[in-house]
């Protein structure tokens, strides 16, 4: 006769299963990208802070330290002290680890890690992967994971060999060596750091096309995103790209080109920028500003002698950023784009959206004009801060330095050394929000799919 079941026996094993789905969804939260994040944050400032790090006998600056840790592990790049001077060689490759992990991401690094090591991928692990690369497949993310590494270190080795063949007529064989390798790493990953020891730094290259382009090629493979370059290697031609590698390809070809036009117009005849350089000259500068001022950071003028109009129009490309799922900050391309789109819709009382022969669905149109609010709310609440803390400071140089904070990008007019202790560390929050805060937010608007059981009556509000 067979034994009925009792009601303890089954109790056990109902709470396991409540727990073992709780802590399923706890590792998968977007939040865990938050710890592994400051977790890095923490490694390198302990480590900067190490006298091999710097040039001084005892420990670093904390400030400093957190603040560069930030700036490397975000792929910003703006920084508080000469990274050339202040930092050692031990120091600067602590930096250099800290771009490479930042900007490829530490989920990425483990799975990768893992499949060498022939290790299985845990459904947990998948699920974390899966929000940190901003997917919503669970599938594939094993050979996906192993292909990102693959291509970055791959695109990373081509651009330190190339600039190689360069810098080895300017400097002696080590040094260029170095300069290679970790100009490679910050162009590509879009972090803006560099270690050139020349007074004006980047600048010193304003009249070298070959570097500049080398180091543009680096820039926009890094902001394409690794799906966007995958299908672009695969399929070749335009017309069978997917919907968002063309909106991709596409919007960063016209904002280089758009962003290269404006600063030809406003720096044009500025003698503290391009003025006194000949036309070829203004041409490839203005177009490496446009696609490195974007994204990246890095820069051959100085920003602090540049027009208003100029930090105008750069604050805002710093706003759009790159490509979802890139190294690069900002808002992304796609947002900017269906956020445009959506706006001609209704202006045109067109009832759907609607880009290269395909509809977008209204679902992503909410969630772009949500993640244009949110950050257009962050930057407001970084402005109000630094206005607040740092009021000897003209307001457009607090709002260009927020922007570039939040979008990642590193561009300065010089305001980031003369903060206050308060100051910097509103920008190194702001820095470590528009890396995470961009991600989580999209992360966590992903629609439920599960029906609604209840909807409340509906009315029309008048607006406008």
């Amino acid at each position: 006769m067979a034994r009925v079941p009792r009601q303890s026996d089954v109790i056990p094993k109902t709470i396991e299963v409540t727990e073992r789905r709780f802590n399923s969804r706890s590792f998968s939260s977007p939040f865990v990208l938050i710890a592994v994040f400051l977790g890095l944050v923490a490694i390198g400032t302990i480590l900067l802070m190490a006298p091999f790090s710097h040039h001084e006998n005892a420990l670093s600056n904390l400030p400093v330290a957190l603040f560069t840790a930030t700036s490397a592990v975000t792929v910003t790049g703006l920084t508080l002290v000469d990274t050339a001077e202040h930092w050692t060689k031990m120091g600067q490759f602590v930096i250099l680890c800290l771009m490479f992990v930042g900007g490829l991401g530490f989920m990425s690094l483990a799975a990768f890690s893992l499949a060498i090591l022939g290790q299985r991928v845990s459904i947990r692990q998948r699920l974390l992967i899966r929000e940190s690369l901003g997917r919503e497949e669970l599938g594939g993310l094993r050979l996906l994971s192993i292909s990102i590494v693959t291509t970055a270190v791959g695109i990373q080795l081509v651009g330190a060999v190339a600039l190689f063949s360069r810098f080895i007529f300017k400097y002696d064989l080590m040094e260029a060596i170095w300069y290679s390798v970790f100009h490679s790493i910050s162009g590509f990953n879009n972090a803006g750091i560099f270690v050139f020891s020349e007074p004006g730094g980047f600048s010193y290259f304003q009249n070298d096309p070959i570097v500049l382009m080398m180091m543009g090629v680096l820039i926009i493979l890094g902001t394409l995103s690794y799906l966007v370059i995958g299908d672009v290697v695969t399929k070749r031609r335009f017309k069978l790209f997917s919907l968002t590698a063309k909106i991709v390809t596409s919007m960063t070809l016209i904002l280089i080109f758009v962003s290269a036009g404006m600063f030809l117009i406003s720096e044009g005849n500025n003698m503290g920028t391009i003025g006194s350089l000949s036309f070829a000259e203004k041409m490839y500068v203005a177009l490496f500003e446009s696609i490195s001022g974007r994204t990246a950071g890095f820069t051959t003028i100085d920003y602090s002698m540049a027009r208003p109009a100029t930090d105008v129009f750069m604050s805002v490309m710093m706003f759009v950023g790159g490509a979802s799922g890139s190294v690069a900050g900002g808002i992304k391309v796609t947002t900017f784009l269906v956020i445009i789109l959506s706006i001609l819709a209704v202006i045109n009382e067109r009832p759907h959206v609607s880009v290269f022969g395909r509809e977008i669905d209204a679902a992503t149109a909410r969630r772009s004009y949500a993640v244009l609010i949110v950050s257009f709310g962050f930057i407001i609440i970084g402005v109000f801060l630094l206005a607040l803390t740092n009021n000897a400071l003209p307001l457009s140089d607090v709002i260009f330095e927020s922007v570039s904070a939040y979008g990642t990008v590193g561009l300065s007019v010089g305001t980031a050394r003369e903060l206050n202790i308060i100051g910097q560390l509103i920008i190194t929050m702001m820095m470590f929000v528009g890396r995470i805060g961009p991600l989580i937010i999209g992360l966590r608007m992903v629609p439920n799919r599960e029906s609604e059981t209840y909807r409340s009556a509906s009315e029309t509000v008048t607006i406008g």
